[in-house]
């Protein structure tokens, strides 16, 4: 499908009456292709009968518009003009949006659709925005088309987080043993493109490493679709004399993809006091070469990184995340969040979130918690997120990915994860909503304060 669009940007001043108007042709990304053309792990099918639990798009995705296609994004850097480019860095977050509905919250970054402006067209569709003199306000050097969900609250606001995220698929695994669910519930590493995915456990004073074919995009002549043929093609047992995982009943540890080529494993018991002990591992993953060690953090108080589990049912829990070489956990008393350099144990940051958080789990209150994980380059918690350069932004708390025991695993728009809750189990997929569907940079920035009102027509058509 080829798309054009055409963008009206008017403001008016409510004092003066001077108005700007500024008119933009834009660049369409490979978004709604994406979503539209791809099917990664069949997601978008039904394989496992009445236990599968798929979203309905009519009035989800489609129409595509107002949709798939139904929001606005307003940055205050320019784009770089790439079809591929539907995850910007979060660096800077959009200063502005809007879905395909009236705000009718306190949200001041939101603004709304004109419900009596917008419309369909033959070959397309008029969107109409308006932003009242307190909404939308800041330097305005791009605007991006997103989806109707991504619009009401980009990656996540004080006024809801859930919206950033739509559910696409929930598979329940009832034909795996507890070992099987085991390797599901404990991967780090998923490779799209090589139909791969990698899992570490800790057994016998070992670091386990599991190769795995997933069927992504190609599937063999005996594969199914259920994660019933994950055929296992390497496994390694990676002896350690220092590294260990801490507990009894509860073995206190995690594993975590380093995103530079290392694998890392951290073990310890939680201190509300005095200074965190740290058993680690790091493991390279092309050879499988091995460093073990303890760290010391003086003045640091974390909880437990994470606990991994096999009894009546298969357990996982998490709170670390890897990010440019450095690990993040929060702090104890959740005031803030720890920035522990992997290369270089003095180097230990405690950012403060300037709040309390509630200090929750994203996946619920299930017998599976994930409290850190990443999107794109985006740190997010229960109730606030941690941009790459290090700003901590509140939102509003939320259980988002319900009984996901992994990271996410991405894939364009799509994210993946597996677990469960006491017994209970399953992979599920979520689609990110707000990526850009276009991208529109303008000639010179223009400055939205609270003097003005602004009116967005954007007009989006297919071309023959």
């Amino acid at each position: 499908m080829k798309l054009k669009g055409n963008m009206v940007i008017e403001l008016v001043d409510g004092n003066t009456g001077e108005e700007e108007r500024i008119e933009e042709g834009n660049m369409v990304t490979n978004a709604v292709n994406d979503i539209l053309g791809l099917n990664p792990m069949g997601i978008f099918y039904a394989v496992a009968g009445e236990y599968d639990t798929h979203l309905l798009w009519n009035d989800k995705l489609l129409p595509i518009c107002p949709n798939m296609v139904g929001g606005i994004l307003l940055y205050s850097d320019p784009l770089e003009e790439d079809a591929d480019n539907i995850y910007p860095s979060t660096v800077k977050l959009p200063v502005a949006y809007a879905g395909n509905d009236v705000n009718a919250t306190a949200n001041v970054a939101r603004g709304s659709l004109n419900l009596t402006e917008s419309r369909a067209l033959e070959d397309g569709y008029k969107f109409v925005w308006e932003f009242t003199p307190s909404q939308g306000n800041g330097t305005i050097a791009a605007v991006a088309l997103t989806s109707a969900l991504g619009g009401k609250n980009a990656y996540g606001s004080m006024d809801s987080s859930a919206t950033s995220f739509l559910q696409v698929m929930e598979t329940k695994l009832e034909e795996q043993t507890k070992e099987e669910l085991a390797e599901l519930y404990s991967v780090v590493e998923v490779d799209f493109g090589n139909n791969l995915m990698y899992s570490l456990t800790f057994a016998d004073q070992s670091v386990i490493v599991k190769k795995k074919r997933l069927p992504v995009f190609t599937v063999g002549l005996n594969d199914r679709l259920d994660d019933t043929t994950c055929t296992l093609l390497e496994e390694t047992a990676i002896p350690c004399s220092t590294f260990k995982f801490q507990g009894s009943y509860t073995p206190y540890g995690d594993f975590l993809d380093g995103h530079d080529g290392y694998w890392y494993g951290f073990s310890n018991s939680g201190n509300s006091s005095g200074n965190a002990t740290v058993y680690w591992v790091k493991i390279k993953k092309d050879g499988l070469s091995m460093e073990e060690g303890v760290w010391t953090l003086s003045n640091v108080c974390i909880r437990t990184l994470g606990s991994f589990k096999v009894d009546t049912y298969v357990e996982r829990s998490s709170r670390g995340i890897i990010r440019d070489g450095y690990l993040y956990t929060p702090a104890y008393d959740n005031t803030g969040i720890y920035k522990i350099n992997l290369g270089n144990v003095a180097d230990v940051t405690l950012i403060p979130f300037g709040f309390t958080s509630a200090g929750k789990s994203q996946t619920g209150s299930g017998t599976c918690s994930n409290y850190l994980l990443m999107v794109n380059d985006l740190i997010i918690g229960w109730d606030f997120q941690v941009k790459p350069d290090d700003t901590v932004v509140q939102t509003a708390g939320g259980a988002r990915f319900t009984n996901v025991a992994t990271p996410l695993f991405q894939y364009k728009e799509f994210l993946f994860g597996w677990g469960g809750n006491y017994g209970s189990d399953y992979r599920m997929a979520y689609l990110a909503m707000p990526y850009l569907a276009s991208i529109n940079n303008l000639g010179s920035a223009v400055v939205k304060n609270t003097d003005k009102t602004m009116k967005i027509t954007y007009t989006l058509t297919e071309e023959p």
